[in-house]
């Protein structure tokens, strides 16, 4: 439960900072510092919950394999 309420405050965050970047690279450009920061700070977020995302695929994936070799499932 908490991973997947960490999941919504991340995607939360990831809209409104990818709405801010459209913003700030149209008043002051692409490559403007502001910009990059932005920028960088969005990868690093898409990043962490790339990262949560996979943990928790990985987990289900053990846990539906554990659950298949008790039934007898190959």
């Amino acid at each position: 439960m908490a991973s997947s309420y960490k999941a919504k405050e991340l995607l939360e965050r990831i809209e409104y900072l990818r709405k801010y970047l459209i913003e700030v690279a149209s008043l002051s450009g692409y490559t403007s510092e502001e910009s990059v920061q932005v920028s960088q700070e969005l990868d690093k977020l898409l990043n962490r919950y790339q990262k949560l995302i996979a943990r928790k695929d990985v987990y289900h994936m053990r846990k539906n394999t554990k659950s298949d070799e008790h039934r007898g499932v190959c």
